[in-house]
């Protein structure tokens, strides 16, 4: 386990990317999610692993480079925050009503961050959508409730986040991470 390994989790546009952001400017050693970046590039090349296409792809596709996101971030010191961890590929691929696959389960069992996991709840005030963001407020809502129930399955205790300014939100992790 990397008990210096933090994971923001929760439905989307719940405002974890904005919190990422804040803490990356506060020092933090922060790694981005990789959903948005691998719709952006199928996107881009036209290719169909994105989560309106082939959702499989898509799952396949974070986990390669969630693994190496995870193996890169070993040699950070200090707390290194991630915007979503390989756990919520299997939270993904649960809300998605698609089977788990072994390597995958067993890759969220094996890479391992600190028991503590931030919550980002749905907050209607500050939820959008977007050309890559294209979930409603019920996919976002049951989102987050798998993402919850996914990372409890697998041994983790949840903190929720408060429904507060960035600022306010990155002082509560701060305070949670005893910094």
């Amino acid at each position: 386990m990397s008990d210096h390994f933090f994971v923001v989790t929760g439905g989307p546009g719940a405002g974890k990317t904005s919190l990422i952001t804040e803490l990356a400017r506060r020092g933090f050693h922060t790694i981005p999610e990789s959903g948005r970046a691998i719709i952006r590039e199928e996107m881009a090349r036209g290719g169909d692993a994105l989560p309106w296409a082939d959702r499989m792809a898509y799952a396949e596709r974070m986990l390669e480079r969630d693994l190496r996101a995870y193996e890169d971030a070993q040699a950070l010191s200090g707390p290194v925050i991630f915007d979503r961890g390989i756990p919520d590929i299997v939270g993904y691929l649960t809300l998605c009503g698609l089977p788990v696959r072994p390597h995958v389960a067993a890759a969220a069992k094996a890479a391992r961050y600190n028991v503590r996991v931030l919550l980002a709840p749905y907050w209607d005030e500050i939820f959008t959508q977007d050309t890559e963001r294209k979930q409603g407020q019920a996919e976002a809502e049951a989102t987050c409730a798998v993402m919850r129930e996914t990372y409890i399955a697998l041994g983790y205790e949840i903190t929720e986040l408060p429904r507060a300014d960035i600022a306010t939100r990155a002082d509560f992790v701060c305070a949670r991470l005893a910094i």
